[in-house]
Order: C-alpha cells, then structure tokens, then sequence
C-alpha cells in the first residue's frame, strides 16, 4: 500500500507540471489592455504575421458594451480556439488522465482492459504521450488560426513589407463587416512615428505631447500611471525604440471615427528609475526589451493622415 501511496504522489506532481506547463503556453503577454476601438471595442482583432496569437481583450475603456457588440469576439474565439482549446478540450485531457488515475488505484493503468502498463513508467509515458499530442493539435489550430480569421473579415492574408512602409508589413488580418477603410503608406508612416513619440513622451512625463498624440481617454489613462509610479519615488525611462515588425491587422470607418489597428513588434531600453538617486529599481539599461502589441489609431472620418491619434493598446 505505502508503493501505491508512492506512486499516486509522483503521478500527482507530473499532473500539476503539466498543468503549469500548459497554463504558461495559453497565457497572453503581461500588461493591461486600454482604450476605444469603437464598435469594435470587445472585439478581438484578427491575428497578423507580426502578432499571430490572438490580442488580450480590453480591460479598461470609456465604451460601454452594447447589445451585440460582443458577438464577433466570441465568434472569433471559438474558429481561433477549435477543439482542442478552452474547456472542452482540457477537460478531456484531465478526464483521461484521470482515469488512469482511478485505474491506477484499482490495479490498472490508463489502457485498462487491454493490459497496459500498470507501473509508473508506463502511466508518466503515457501522460507524456498526451501531453505531446495536446501540444501538437494547439500547435497545428495556431498555424489555422490567420487563415480562419483572415476569412472572418473578409481579407486576404499577410503581405510581404512594401517599399516606403518602414518596418510594416501591409494588411496582415482584415477589415470587418463595418466600412472598409484603405490605408496609405502615409498612414503607416505616422503610425510608426507615433510609436516613438508616444514613448518618448510618456517617458518624459510630458502630458502636453501625450494629449497631442493620443485621445483623451488614452492620455487619462497614461496620467494616472506616470502619477502612481511618481508616488513610488520613480520614473519610467524608456529610449531607443525600434519598430522591428508591423502590419495592419484592421481598418474601417464608422460615423464618427475612422480606425486601424496595427499590430508592432518593437524593441526598447525600458527601465524604472529612483527619482532622488537615478538608481535603476528594475528592467536592463544595457540590453533591449522586446514587445508585441495592437495599437489602434482613430482620426476624424476622411482626415489627414497626420491627424491619426492613439485610441487603444492591447497585449498580445
């Protein structure tokens, strides 16, 4: 009896690492995700070359979710998620798992009737076994996941980056039922500009030029965490920032706002710093930090392209 108690704790601690393993491959980047993206507000953008896993939903925003406004998320998720992810699938996973627990204590592995392997080499390999195939599937839907969404929104898939567009790509999801919306290599241009300055400022702790690039709401959102980190007696440094990857996930028009969202993966020196003693508190002053994100841009219908201003941000 004391081997089998043995025996259920070291299978145990093998279910709880693939637990921890599996958890760690379905979560999203650290961060919050802020802002409007209008109608589109809790609707997930479509995945791009630049950002393949599906974008964090929006966690604080100044819209409030209407009647339907949901529905393309959710509709999103489930083609994005497939079989295999979300509930259904995990909850498969465990039950399996968990009957080659009970078959265990009962004298039988995981094959059952069929005279498996009843020691705990046999039942680890074959946890294992599923472990390896969960993976494979996740990995193969990941690998659908644009084409599926690039259909949603009726588009084609990613292009390969055009001259004069700077480190962006094209269009890389789509654009959804709303009125589709072309954007210029001018557009792409400010969007890469604003990627800088937006940085740049906010590192400076200058609100005047945050308001200037971004909306409102975004600039009140940008406030309230410059003045917490002050109240922490430090400062957010941030320099040389770099776009290293960008498409257009989507564009369209709505009433009373034109919207793009772009995905960019972009480096930068991105440190805490003790106001008094200039010490640095946390991140690497010598060596770049890497990040993806979904920024969307909103100007007045039919505006200049410099009149694009920072609407919402969303971690991948």
């Amino acid at each position: 009896m004391a081997m089998r108690q043995k025996t259920l704790i070291f299978t145990l601690a093998a279910l709880v690492a693939l637990g921890c393993s599996a958890d760690s491959f379905a979560k999203s980047g650290a961060g919050g995700s802020i802002g409007s993206r209008g109608t589109r507000t809790f609707s997930a953008p479509p995945p791009t070359a630049t950002a393949p896993r599906p974008a964090a939903p929006i966690e604080r925003s100044m819209t409030s979710p209407s009647p339907g406004m949901g529905q393309n998320a959710g509709a999103t998720g489930m083609n994005a998620g497939g079989f295999m992810s979300g509930g259904f699938g995990r909850g498969l996973l465990g039950g399996l798992v968990g009957a080659g627990l009970i078959g265990m204590l009962f004298g039988s592995g995981l094959s059952g009737g069929l005279g498996g392997l009843s020691s705990i080499l046999g039942l680890v390999l074959q946890i294992g076994l599923l472990f390896l195939l969960f993976k494979f599937v996740m990995g193969f839907l990941r690998r659908r996941q644009p084409a599926h969404q690039g259909a949603a929104y009726d588009s084609g898939a990613a292009q390969a980056p055009r001259p004069g567009l700077g480190g962006f790509g094209g269009l890389g999801g789509g654009t959804g039922r709303t009125v589709k919306l072309e954007i210029s290599p001018a557009d792409f241009n400010v969007f890469e500009q604003r990627l800088g300055l937006i940085q740049k400022a906010y590192a400076a702790e200058d609100m005047a030029a945050l308001r200037a690039l971004a909306t409102p709401e975004m600039a009140s959102y940008f406030a309230a965490e410059i003045e917490e980190t002050a109240k922490k007696g430090q400062v957010n440094k941030i320099s040389d920032v770099t776009l290293l990857q960008g498409d257009l996930a989507e564009a369209w028009s709505e009433p009373e706002s034109d919207y793009a969202s772009v995905a960019m993966r972009f480096s930068l020196i991105d440190t805490m710093v003790d106001r008094a003693t200039g010490k640095v508190v946390s991140g690497d002053p010598v060596t770049p930090a890497v990040s993806t994100e979904v920024w969307t841009f909103a100007r007045r219908p039919g505006g200049a392209a410099t009149d694009w201003k920072l609407s919402a941000i969303q971690q991948t």
